[in-house]
C-alpha cells in the first residue's frame, strides 16, 4: 500500500522539514567555532567556560554528518537529540526559553519519519476507526 511518504511529495517533504534543523544547527555550530560575543555571552549565562565551544560544535556537526547521511540518519537523530535534551535542560535550569532545541528535536524526527521507512515501520501513524 502506498503512502504520502512514499510519494515524491512525501519525499521531498521530509527534505525540506530535515533542513529546517539542519541549517540552524549548522548555524550554531557554526557561532561556536567563531566565538561570536553573543555566543560567548549566552555560554557565560549557561555556566559553561568558552573552552567547551569547539567540543560542542564538533558534537553538533558530527550528529549532523550522521543524520544526513540516509544509512546512519536514525543514529544521527538519536546523538541529536540527547545533545538537544542538553540543551533544553540548561535553559530549563535557569528558566530561560526552552522552545528552540524542543521544535528543533520534534523537526528532528520528523524530517527523518518522512525520510525513512524503517522510521514510519516502528512508529506507524493510524487513523482511528470510525466507530472509535
Amino acid at each position: 500500500m502506498s503512502t504520502f511518504f512514499d510519494s515524491k511529495a512525501g519525499i521531498w517533504t521530509g527534505r525540506i522539514v530535515s533542513a529546517l534543523p539542519v541549517l540552524a544547527l549548522l548555524m550554531s555550530a557554526f557561532t561556536k567555532l567563531t566565538a561570536t560575543p553573543q555566543m560567548l555571552e549566552q555560554l557565560g549565562k549557561l555556566g559553561y567556560a568558552p573552552t567547551i565551544l569547539p567540543a560542542l560544535a564538533a558534537l553538533e556537526l558530527g550528529g549532523l554528518a550522521l543524520y544526513l547521511v540516509p544509512q546512519t540518519a536514525i543514529l544521527g537523530a538519536i546523538l541529536l537529540t540527547g545533545y538537544l535534551g542538553g540543551a533544553t535542560a540548561a535553559h530549563v535550569r535557569l528558566e530561560q526559553a526552552f522552545v528552540a532545541p524542543v521544535l528543533l528535536g520534534v523537526l528532528l524526527w520528523a524530517g527523518v519519519f518522512a525520510r525513512d521507512a524503517r522510521v514510519r515501520a516502528l512508529l506507524p501513524l493510524r487513523r482511528l476507526p470510525v466507530n472509535a
